[in-house]
């Protein structure tokens, strides 16, 4: 993933890259259209799966390729992984990869999750079926039925069901931000037509790296992927409604977890980079999270800090990765055990 985002910021001066959803007297930044994103993710995805798992941690226990919707295909897999010797229960962090909603496999992630679950949780890693062949709201009921797994089995693991954090990186953090929307906001959990498997009680916390939690940002002049990558997300209802820009923006608030926040979300660990070309939404998302009153932990990087473009937290032998990973332990470990939370 961050070798595909080093080739298509090419495309863009480093004023883009400092606020990287617009590029204020620059060039624009070329919309990369679905397809083209696509064929680079082909390219780069079977060699950053060997490279980013290079060094295999042992100290974890891996059960891997778990059906957790009983189908037998590989968009409906999870591995799980806890430290070795730990009995529990622990906290649960669920991690959904990114992929542009197209593309990814949970197998690139193996690495970054055995790091968090070597940190003392149980951690769940988790394919979904992308938008090649289906929308939004399928992703949203793939990630539902990963929640309600985790509910009925990750005891079993050594995991606790009522102490759950949910995460992701880029389409993936979308997918868990959005799927947290659904869990404390009645309404979006009615329009998804989603009975959410896990009360909000049980979700304790929300991480975000380098995520499109705030897809407004795809409106605005310069940004780096095409309007194509929204209507593609769109249930098939709302898709006439959305044939022209004043429509499809209408529409994405749906999609937008931005939008969702209220003084019932979860406590949230936001990292990102200037470095990061969905930068400014997460600082987005952290403004509205804290507006309502939300606790925001985040780790925001300058452009200096070159190993930080978009979702480095993949690549476990940045420095830069390790601090974020420090820092998502003591998040997790935080917010295991709190009061619950109302509902909003």
């Amino acid at each position: 993933m961050a070798s595909a985002y080093r080739r298509l910021m090419t495309f863009a001066p480093l004023t883009a890259r400092r606020q990287p959803a617009a590029a204020p007297g620059g060039r624009l930044i070329r919309r990369v259209p679905v397809w083209v994103w696509r064929a680079l993710m082909a390219q780069v995805g079977p060699a950053e799966r060997i490279r980013f798992n290079l060094d295999p941690i042992t100290t974890v226990d891996y059960a891997t390729d778990l059906d957790y919707a009983a189908d037998g295909i590989r968009e409906h897999r999870l591995d799980v992984m806890a430290p070795h010797g730990e009995h529990g229960p622990l906290p649960v962090y669920v991690y959904f990869h990114g992929g542009g909603w197209t593309s990814g496999d949970k197998s690139a992630l193996t690495k970054y999750c055995a790091s968090q679950a070597a940190g003392g949780m149980v951690v769940v890693n988790a394919n979904y079926r992308k938008a090649t062949a289906v929308g939004m709201p399928q992703m949203i009921e793939d990630a539902d039925s990963v929640l309600a797994w985790v509910r009925d089995n990750i005891a079993d693991h050594g995991g606790d069901p009522g102490s759950i954090v949910i995460g992701g990186d880029s389409a993936g953090g979308q997918i868990a931000a959005l799927y947290t929307a659904v869990v404390t906001r009645r309404e979006l959990a009615a329009y998804y037509g989603v009975t959410p498997a896990i009360a909000p009680s049980s979700l304790r916390g929300l991480v975000q790296h380098c995520s499109a939690a705030d897809l407004s940002v795809l409106f605005e002049r310069g940004f780096i992927l095409s309007l194509g990558f929204l209507r593609m997300l769109l249930p098939h209802r709302a898709r006439a409604a959305a044939s022209t820009r004043s429509g499809l923006r209408r529409a994405a608030r749906f999609l937008s977890p931005i939008e969702w926040v209220s003084p019932a979300h979860p406590p949230t660990l936001v990292t990102t980079s200037e470095r990061d070309y969905f930068y400014r939404s997460s600082l987005n998302f952290a403004e509205r999270l804290r507006a309502n009153g939300v606790r925001v932990d985040s780790l925001v990087y300058e452009s200096s800090r070159r190993n930080t473009v978009h979702t480095w937290q993949q690549n476990a032998r940045f420095p830069e990765s390790q601090e974020v990973y420090a820092a998502l332990r003591r998040f997790v470990m935080s917010v295991a055990s709190p009061e619950p939370a109302a509902t909003g």
